[in-house]
């Protein structure tokens, strides 16, 4: 009385790293409540990376220095990451693409040279912001599905009320996320 793979359901961590005032926080809120909050507030935390799998790192496409850090912040996190963590570089605000200051093709350029996924995406209007995260899910499912890395090499746990990577609740009354 085995059980497939596919009968597994995870939760997976994953961070949001990048300079302050990308839209980190707002990029959250909008997957997890479908919000957006036009004031801004710091977040750090200490063990931040630890037990993550998965990590967005942003930047304002509006402000090229914030992108320049990029490959800090990316060093930062496999110092302290897992070693098998999925990484997106994600370009937010697009919807300033008339104040834009990093061309898409630098960036794709930058995020293909270190294996990363990219995406742009826009807090303030909602663009590509479920893509991105549900693109890092399903690139951590995949190396888990594929024994890449192995059940226990990598934080998860077991969910109850599962969600799928298609982003639909199993369970309608429940919601995707929460804070731990």
């Amino acid at each position: 009385m085995g059980s497939s793979d596919d009968s597994y359901n995870f939760v997976f961590k994953v961070v949001l790293i990048g300079e302050s005032g990308v839209g980190k926080s707002n990029l959250l809120s909008r997957f997890t409540k479908n919000e957006f909050n036009h004031d801004s507030r710091t977040t750090i935390g200490v063990e931040y990376y630890r037990g993550a799998v998965g990590a967005l790192l942003v930047y304002d496409i509006s402000k090229h220095l914030t992108y320049e850090s990029a490959e800090r912040w990316l060093k930062e996190l496999y110092d302290h990451a897992d070693p098998h963590i999925v990484v997106m570089l994600v370009g937010n605000k697009s919807d300033l693409d008339s104040h834009r200051t990093v061309p898409t093709e630098e960036a794709r350029d930058f995020a293909e040279k270190r294996d990363l996924m990219y995406m742009e995406t826009s807090a303030l209007d909602s663009t590509n912001v479920e893509s991105a995260f549900n693109e890092v899910l399903k690139g951590i499912h995949k190396k888990v599905a594929s024994k890449e890395v192995t059940r226990g090499s990598i934080s998860a746990v077991t969910l109850s009320n599962p969600i799928g990577l298609s982003g639909e609740a199993k369970d309608d009354s429940k919601s995707c996320c929460k804070n731990l």
